[in-house]
């Protein structure tokens, strides 16, 4: 089981991605569009540096539903390897047979 600590500070970084989403995207917009005047588009990045670090969605880490884990983590069943293999052992996937000999 991961930390607890670690798992809380990723709910609130998926919270505040969430909380930000668009307005990181509307100045996004501003910053890339060519056709826009100079000190416009660079007030936009500034203006997107002020938001919090925490609120971009790259800064959301993958990790098990199950342990928490970080790691060997499977984006379409939202787990990791190891979670897998021990409820694939216990018949609880629907569809994985998992063979022992």
């Amino acid at each position: 089981m991961a930390k607890k600590s670690a798992i809380e500070k990723n709910n609130k970084r998926r919270k505040l991605a969430a909380q930000y989403a668009n307005k990181r995207a509307k100045l996004k917009a501003i910053a890339s569009d060519k056709s826009l005047a100079v000190e416009e588009r660079f007030q936009a990045q500034l203006d997107l540096a002020k938001l919090p670090r925490n609120s971009a969605k790259g800064r959301i880490r993958n990790r098990c539903d199950v342990t928490g884990r970080p790691r060997a983590y499977y984006r379409k069943l939202r787990m990791s390897r190891i979670a897998l293999r021990e409820l694939g052992s216990n018949g609880l996937v629907p569809g994985l047979v998992k063979s022992s000999w």
